[in-house]
């Protein structure tokens, strides 16, 4: 295997979906909070994109081995695995190289803060192997879209900002037997607000991935949540995806939590639009399933930009 092939193997694009919510959550701390930890984000960025890699690897190995229907739509040219004649070893090889990356650098993470990161950590990893693996994926079923939207979207942005907050957000201590938990419930929620567009911006881009391959997805027994609802409700609900986003920003602006400058994000609706559009008139993998990727960067790295701007600004003590 070498480098063009292992990238394509891991679909190293898609791992914007995970890098994306880190930065989010990393600026939020610096935002709320004002701290930052060098090493604790380090050893967090090498243990997700190591596991998000992973689970895609498991999940290309997983379509490889159980695939009903090998030839007539790609198979042999979107399988990496096929497309460069890798070797079932190697791949068993790469995946688990990965799996203890990320496992090492959470076990270093979670010396470094604490139980409530083993928890997460844990239970984040769990589902990450059962969206790929196990009798019935999570991905082959029509909660693919719920359970990548909170996993990827509120828990990466969640640990990523609780890494960095000593511990004003979740505290949780063994006394004698006793389990002393304390949640800052306030600031919890407003977290999980602050989450919101990229949830459904991760949301989106899996139900746009899903509806590209409702035809496929029949043939090869995988009955995701377009496959139930119909073409024509799953559109409905990508485009409702991104206005109630927007909806949420501006409620965020309005109780304090997001900085002024998020008023900014409001123009990036004209291209969001226009791609929502696009992808109604026609739902192709090839072709404009990557609309639904632009839409969550586009929105995502402009929330990155304003909130970097705002982080400097605080600084620089211009903004109270």
């Amino acid at each position: 295997m070498n480098v063009r092939s292992f990238l394509r193997f891991v679909e190293l694009p898609t791992k914007v979906a995970s890098v994306i919510p880190f930065l989010l959550g990393t600026l939020y701390a610096l935002y709320r909070f004002e701290d930052f930890y060098v090493l604790r984000s380090i050893l967090m960025f090498v243990s997700l994109l190591s596991f998000d890699m992973a689970t895609t690897a498991i999940n290309n190995y997983y379509d490889f081995k159980k695939a009903a229907k090998k030839h007539g739509y790609g198979y042999e040219t979107h399988n990496a695995i096929v497309h460069y004649r890798l070797k079932e070893s190697t791949v068993v090889a790469t995946i688990a190289v990965l799996l203890i990356l990320a496992v090492g650098g959470g076990i270093a993470l979670v010396s470094q803060t604490g139980l409530i990161i083993f928890l997460l950590g844990g239970l984040s990893f769990l589902i990450g192997i059962l969206y790929s693996f196990g009798p019935i994926p999570i991905s082959r079923m029509p909660l693919g879209e719920l359970f990548s939207g909170l996993f990827m979207g509120f828990v990466i942005i969640f640990i990523s900002a609780y890494i960095h907050s000593d511990e004003s957000l979740v505290t949780l201590l063994l006394r004698d037997g006793w389990i002393d938990l304390h949640i800052n419930f306030v600031e919890v929620l407003y977290i999980f607000w602050f989450s919101v567009p990229a949830i459904l911006g991760i949301a989106g881009i899996m139900l746009a991935n899903n509806i590209c391959d409702i035809e496929d997805d029949l043939e090869n027994r995988r009955y995701t949540l377009p496959v139930y609802i119909g073409r024509k409700n799953a559109l409905l609900l990508f485009r409702m995806l991104y206005y109630v986003s927007y909806l949420d920003l501006i409620v965020l602006l309005i109780i304090g939590v997001n900085p002024v400058l998020v008023a900014l994000l409001l123009i990036t609706l004209v291209p969001l639009r226009r791609n929502i559009s696009l992808f109604y008139e026609k739902q192709e993998k090839a072709v404009t399933f990557i609309l639904a990727v632009k839409n969550f960067v586009l929105m995502s790295t402009a929330r990155i930009v304003v909130l970097g701007v705002a982080v400097v600004l605080g600084s620089l003590n211009i903004l109270t």
